[in-house]
């Protein structure tokens, strides 16, 4: 509440919190010594010239801009006389947030199944309008290669609406960590020896957990082939499994292009892509990692990200240990 020279006559802790003042001094301050927002003093101004305002404000802060929904009403007396401002601010950061989330997910969603249509479509109107057997030899397995993009994207689309809806179901049992590593890393080496990539799988010790074997194969499966994706030739990535503590540690290391510091803290959201049109080139739809965090989650672990750009990437993950044997 202000008076009419727009000095806080009384304030709520909640708002000492939003604008960033000490409460224990506010009384009797002008707006702008309490709250340095120009936009703020505006909407004041406005509201004891009699004008009630509704809208967004953004209020920067240490951790980022945060959005409040401020109404600024005019205050009067029995003569109809203003007398100063009420001021009103709801948080709608997360909504908005949340807003934008679901329509980044509309329109990442439109893209990714549009263009592999798009290209099929061309492909077998191309096919049938050509009486020669080349361009069906031509064309067709390419076809087939994006129904099998597509496949795999309505897949982890699947996937992943189910674990935000809570639905991640994890069928535990011992699991070592090695007999679900090995065969997967094996299934690779065709991939990697034809890119000229060395692939390695370092046990250093055996190590059983109490996981989802099924659920750790997608975790390995979707950051070997990450690893691959963007380690050009003539690098490596190495597959390193280990101990520290009471945590099984699983790494995943190469030596590719790197994913640029500001772009780290949201490999794991969902469709976030460090680089769209390099996406393009390796089928790149930005859900492998958000699912990879999500069963991590799920089974009480942990991921980080570390990386230098142009020298490489390491993932590691750490689960509770279920039983350490000696090597």
């Amino acid at each position: 509440m202000l008076d009419r020279s727009a000095r806080i006559v009384v304030a709520n802790e909640a708002s000492a919190v939003i604008f960033g003042f000490d409460l224990s001094r506010a009384e009797g301050l002008h707006l702008i010594e309490a709250v340095p927002n120009i936009e703020l003093e505006r909407r004041v101004e406005e509201a004891l010239t009699g004008e009630a305002s509704l809208g967004p404000l953004i209020v920067p802060g240490r951790m980022g801009n945060r959005t409040y929904a401020l109404s600024a009403y005019p205050v009067t007396n029995r003569n109809d006389d203003i007398v100063g401002a009420l001021v009103l601010a709801a948080d709608q950061t997360e909504f908005v947030a949340l807003d934008r989330a679901r329509q980044d997910f509309l329109s990442n969603v439109s893209h990714e199944l549009r263009t592999p249509l798009s290209s099929i479509k061309l492909m077998l109107e191309t096919v049938l309008a050509s009486p020669e057997e080349e361009a069906a030899d031509l064309f067709l397995p390419q076809a087939l290669a994006q129904v099998d993009r597509l496949t795999a994207l309505v897949g982890q689309l699947l996937e992943q609406a189910r674990t935000q809806a809570g639905q991640v179901t994890l069928d535990l049992r011992e699991v070592d960590l090695e007999a679900i590593a090995a065969p997967i890393v094996a299934s690779f080496e065709p991939q990697a020896a034809a890119k000229g990539v060395t692939l390695e799988l370092q046990a250093l010790r055996p190590v059983t957990v109490e996981a989802d074997p099924d659920r750790l194969a997608q975790v390995f499966v979707n950051l070997v082939d990450n690893a691959l994706r963007y380690t050009p030739p003539g690098g490596t990535v190495r597959v390193r499994l280990d101990a520290d503590g009471a945590d099984a540690l699983l790494r995943v290391r190469d030596t590719g292009i790197g994913i640029p510091y500001k772009s780290l803290p949201h490999i794991f959201e969902r469709f976030y892509v460090v680089d769209r049109s390099r996406a393009r080139l390796t089928s790149g739809a930005g859900l492998g990692l958000s699912i990879v965090k999500q069963i991590v989650d799920a089974h009480g672990g942990s991921i980080t990200a570390e990386s230098t750009l142009g020298k490489g990437t390491t993932f590691t993950i750490r689960i509770p240990i279920l039983r350490l044997r000696n090597a």
